[in-house]
């Protein structure tokens, strides 16, 4: 898969969550983000056919990746390395919701959602929304994501922004997660996360 995009998407939201503050009593190995102003409630509709938003997750970590299930590289490896993650956490994984939101609602079906996302992990939720609640979703996100490689209608790739974002279990957006990131780092973080008082 081509990294331009995507890439140059990354650098520069890495680059701006850089720049805000960090609690100095909360390390995370993710970048934090809590006040970088960016993403916000959603409305998405499950491969189930139901119809969630952030406040349906109330009590739980939030992971959610944007991506595609054509995806040749980074999606099943994203997967992988959460599902991975949810063996280790325990008890914990009880605690942590995983969503796929996928950017390429022209191919991805409720019924292909369903199957590949939860063959990684039987809870995580394959989830797509209309093309102006995608387009909205992912400005606020600041989420970029273009055709390219377009052999035909049906036969191209998706150059998209990488990382996962991760709600704390108020609801409040406080994590971005690099693509690479290992199970371990994964688990550290969500567990960091899930005993860490929300700042005011």
């Amino acid at each position: 898969m081509k990294a331009g995009i995507a890439a140059l998407a990354c650098a520069a939201l890495l680059g701006l969550a850089a720049c805000q503050p960090q609690s100095p009593a909360t390390q995370f190995l993710a970048t934090d983000i809590t006040d970088a102003g960016l993403g916000g409630d959603f409305t998405l509709v499950d491969h189930t056919g139901r119809s969630v938003t952030l406040a349906d997750f109330r009590g739980k970590a939030v992971a959610m990746f944007f991506g595609y299930t054509h995806c040749p590289d980074v999606c099943p490896t994203t997967l992988s390395d959460f599902a991975e993650a949810m063996r280790q956490l325990g008890p914990d994984a009880a605690r942590v919701q995983v969503i796929f939101v996928t950017v390429d609602p022209e191919r991805d079906t409720p019924e292909l959602l369903a199957q590949f996302v939860p063959a990684f992990d039987a809870s995580f939720l394959g989830a797509h929304a209309g093309s102006g609640e995608l387009a909205r979703l992912a400005k606020s996100f600041r989420v970029v994501y273009q055709k390219t490689v377009e052999k035909g209608p049906n036969d191209y790739l998706i150059d998209h922004s990488a990382g996962t974002y991760v709600f704390d279990p108020r609801g409040r957006l406080r994590l971005l997660m690099p693509y690479g990131s290992s199970p371990t780092a994964i688990v550290q973080d969500l567990h960091t996360l899930l005993a860490t008082p929300v700042p005011h």
